[in-house]
């Protein structure tokens, strides 16, 4: 048995620990806030999730996902994830996160911010260009990998050992994996790229009317679309 350690545990992270809990995962989860704030949560969801400090999530976690706005990066807890896979969900948002400049000019990405937060961390990007409620309504944990009625989430990472755990977890959950290539890269899925979610929604128009299925071909076909803009 897997436990999913969440360093954040808004709409994604509460979403992937539903996901873990139905594929016969423990969650430990935390917020910024508390672990008494996370009770209704861990009521919801049963004897299989818990609340902890973010230290407590991050030391408890075989897989550990960090879904906190990325201004926020440097509160990751280092020392208890030494050695562990960490899921990176974070997005830029220079409305909400202010103006960071090595991403305004492109010489590095979200990703690798967090990965030089954590150097003996193994950080793999993933979660990050999919709405929430999609993500909740495309799991297919009962079809086999690469069926037709799978969808496919995008990752990059630099340890191959890394993304192959992220890319079973991911399978358990009900999802294909597309490998980007290195954490560099990232950014392909990021705001303002053909592949940050549009492919997932029954409607582009109003993300929350539906989710469609979008495969392994589609998803990387709007990956490589990605233009990077310094």
């Amino acid at each position: 048995m897997t436990t999913w350690g969440f360093i954040g545990s808004g709409n994604i992270g509460s979403t992937v620990a539903r996901l873990a809990i139905a594929a016969g995962h423990d969650v430990v989860l935390s917020n910024s806030r508390g672990p008494e704030t996370l009770a209704d949560l861990v009521s919801e969801l049963g004897p299989h999730a818990r609340a902890a400090t973010a230290q407590e999530a991050a030391a408890a976690g075989d897989i550990v996902v960090v879904t906190i706005p990325l201004k926020a990066y440097r509160d990751v807890p280092v020392d208890e994830l030494v050695g562990k896979v960490v899921i990176d969900t974070m997005n830029y948002y220079p409305q909400r996160d202010g103006q960071i400049e090595a991403l305004d000019d492109g010489s590095t990405t979200s990703s690798e911010l967090l990965q030089a937060h954590l150097p003996q961390s193994h950080v793999v990007k993933g979660f990050n260009n999919i709405f929430f409620q999609h993500l909740r309504d495309l799991a297919r944990p009962a079809d086999p990998a690469g069926s037709d009625e799978r969808s496919a989430l995008a990752i990059a990472g630099d340890d191959a050992a890394a993304k192959d755990t992220v890319r079973r977890a991911l399978d358990a959950l009900g999802y294909d994996t597309l490998d980007l290539g290195p954490l560099a890269e990232g950014w392909r899925t990021q705001p303002g790229q053909p592949a940050y979610g549009t492919q997932y929604a029954a409607d582009e128009s109003d993300w929350a009317a539906g989710a469609r299925r979008a495969g392994s071909d589609e998803v990387a076909g709007l990956a490589v679309r990605a233009v990077r803009e310094v």
